[in-house]
């Protein structure tokens, strides 16, 4: 079993206390201006997209959106509380789209759990699905440790260069990177990463 699915396992096995937990709050609501300001069009993709709190902000706010997400009982949740918005369950190094489905891919909080070697694989995919112009968000943990948390998660960490460098590898040409200092001063990656409409997919 692999990290992703080891750490979807986890996310199943106590779905109630973690959907309790990311259902209390939307990122997107928080923390998602600039990324609506850089969409060019109203479809969006919310790739790991738990029992769909960002989904449910997206689809409110009159976005086109596709919820994606590993764990059956996060796709449960999400397609009963969001009925306006569509729900595929999936794994994000496999998008089952076509290519420039997409304006925009927001990423919160899940890609971190793609290990290293699949990353680039990864990036591809999401590069894959947008649309010239299209625009990525991703949130990820800050730091040179990767591995598993004391529940067995998996978290994959990334100083900012290297995330860079993975997203430019990918085909993204303008990559905006914000450190946050949350929860009791660990620090997060915020990202933006654009496309610009002259260039093809990798």
């Amino acid at each position: 079993m692999d990290e992703v699915t080891s750490t979807s396992t986890v996310y199943e096995s106590n779905s109630e206390a973690f959907v309790e937990k990311y259902r209390s709050e939307s990122v997107a609501a928080r923390f998602g201006d600039d990324f609506y300001t850089e969409l060019s069009g109203k479809r969006v993709l919310d790739v790991g997209c738990g029992p769909g709190a960002d989904t449910e902000t997206f689809s409110s706010d009159g976005f086109d959106v596709v919820g994606f997400d590993l764990t059956a009982s996060f796709i449960e949740t999400a397609h009963a509380t969001v009925p306006d918005a569509s729900f595929v369950r999936g794994d994000m190094r496999r998008l089952p789209f076509r290519d420039e489905t997409f304006d925009g891919v927001w990423s919160c909080a899940s890609f971190l759990h793609v290990p290293r070697a699949n990353a680039p694989e990864t990036l591809r995919e999401f590069r894959r699905v947008l649309a010239p112009e299209g625009v990525a968000y991703l949130s990820l943990k800050h730091g040179e440790t990767s591995g598993y948390d004391h529940d067995g998660r998996y978290f994959e960490r990334y100083l900012p260069e290297e995330i860079r460098s993975l997203l430019a590898d990918a085909g993204f040409s303008s990559i905006d990177i914000d450190t946050m200092n949350v929860d009791g001063g660990n620090k997060w990656l915020n990202i933006l990463a654009s496309i610009d409409s002259r260039t093809s997919p990798v």
